[in-house]
């Protein structure tokens, strides 16, 4: 089904045959709102994503970036390459900081993965390792709003959004777009200035009595009685709809209200685990102490996206290791490498890997040397302070080479210098594989056109299958 129609691109070109003196400004808008019209030539490699995201920064020096020079170096001052004209602060005590476990190549393929990682490594030759990735800002909020939304500060559509408009979505009964336990920040997958039905439906994990989802069952109300205030009040809506000549925003409104009451017979079945077999969800780790949460959120996650749901988000928080890594990052490991790697088993043994783009990432990584928070503590309590500037993010399936590491780092581990890929880029290229161009898929607001990479963003061929 598609999102638009007809086109209001084509309807642009028909007008302004007439000259523009006949093109009123509303006509101007829709002209650059056409999703269809950014659809690449061919199918699609991908149909879907599921986006792992690890909130706070995940070590790439010790998990998958290992630098033989801070090795050597273990507890010995560092000078960093950074740029002291803009960090002063500190970089007098900056101690090399060996990895905390052991790295190793892993499978066919040899990428580097640490011990930390069992499962990870277990999918070495499945995955797609970016180890010259680069985001614009330190701090976590802002890292964290870019890479949702290719903004560091605006309010913008979030990634989510952009790819549920368009290539809208594969069940009329479900959303294009939900994120599972998403942070407090609900611009990382609001719709912004797209049409309201585009934004992310916030999803939790089942704990006891409590729904999934938010307001999905009204126990004050019949279905029949629901339905029937429903139906009179999308009637005023569409009298409304028709007296203003249509309304972006209003029109998302209704669409969003028949959704959400369908999905109160459909989500229900979907979130429930109980039918999937022991065998499943010992696989993802449910039931297991550290591993239950995002084992429940990762087959959530496989079952929203098998049941047609285009971008599924889970967040996985806990990387936010500034002191006493070497005691907290094997417990972020624990929790979060089981689920990531079952799902991307479980996904290839459905036959479902094929065309589902699976993104592992933080919003940054974190630096060789080490930070001591309390400015005393000897080097084996010390952590990482953030680095946006070169951290590791994995790909699997929706069409990107398996087995594959691209992208490298200077000897500190500081700055790529091979493969680099901005945070632009890597949304540039999970579009592509969507079969979206990403300078065309875009929405006019305040005058101009906007798309979720900006002005930038070139596609990543080296690691495309």
């Amino acid at each position: 089904m598609p999102p638009l129609s007809p086109s209001p691109r084509r309807d642009f070109l028909r007008t302004t045959s007439c000259g523009f003196g006949a093109l009123a400004l509303h006509q101007l808008a829709a002209a650059a709102t056409d999703p269809a019209a950014a659809r690449l030539p061919g199918e699609p490699r991908a149909t879907r994503v599921i986006f792992l995201f690890m909130q706070g920064g995940p070590s790439q020096p010790d998990l998958f970036d290992p630098k033989e020079l801070i090795r050597r170096r273990h507890g010995a001052p560092v000078t960093p390459p950074v740029d002291t004209t803009v960090e002063t602060i500190g970089i007098d005590r900056y101690l090399a900081l060996a990895p905390i476990a052991p790295l190793a190549p892993r499978g066919q393929s040899g990428i580097v993965i640490s011990d930390l990682l069992p499962w990870t490594a277990r999918i070495a030759d499945d995955i797609c390792l970016l180890r010259g990735m680069v985001a614009d800002n330190n701090q976590h909020a802002p890292a964290t709003l870019q890479f949702h939304t290719g903004s560091t500060t605006d309010v913008r559509p979030s990634m989510g959004s952009w790819i549920s408009y368009g290539l809208g979505t594969e069940n009329a009964d479900l959303p294009g777009f939900v994120t599972i336990h998403p942070d407090n920040d609900v611009r990382t997958y609001g719709a912004g200035f797209l049409p309201a039905r585009h934004q992310g439906l916030r999803l939790v994990v089942p704990a006891g009595a409590a729904p999934p989802i938010d307001n999905l069952v009204d126990p004050a109300a019949r279905p029949e009685v629901q339905r029937a205030r429903i139906d009179m009040v999308q009637r005023q809506n569409r009298r409304l709809l028709a007296a203003v000549g249509g309304d972006d925003l209003m029109e998302g409104m209704i669409e969003s209200m028949e959704t959400a009451f369908r999905m109160q017979t459909t989500a229900p079945g979907f979130v429930d685990l109980s039918g999937e077999s022991k065998a499943t969800l010992e696989a993802y780790g449910i039931g297991g102490r550290e591993t239950d949460r995002n084992g429940r959120a990762c087959l959530l996650a496989r079952r929203l996206s098998e049941a047609g749901v285009r971008f599924v988000q889970v967040t996985m928080g806990g990387w936010d290791h500034h002191g006493n890594i070497r005691g907290a990052l094997p417990a972020s490991c624990r929790g979060s490498d089981q689920p990531a790697a079952a799902l991307v088993l479980d996904l290839k043994a459905r036959g479902l890997l094929d065309d589902t783009l699976v993104v592992w990432s933080g919003e940054f990584g974190r630096t060789p040397w080490s930070q001591d928070l309390s400015g005393t503590a000897p080097i084996d309590q010390h952590g990482r302070e953030h680095q946006p500037e070169g951290f590791c993010t994995w790909l699997a399936g929706g069409g990107v080479r398996a087995g594959f590491c691209f992208g490298e780092t200077d000897d500190f581990g500081w700055k790529p210098v091979a493969g680099r890929v901005h945070l632009h880029d890597l949304h540039a290229t999970i579009l592509h594989q969507l079969g979206i161009d990403h300078t065309r898929l875009t929405w006019r607001h305040a005058g101009r056109d906007f798309r979720l990479t900006d002005v930038h963003g070139r596609i990543v061929r080296e690691i495309l299958a």
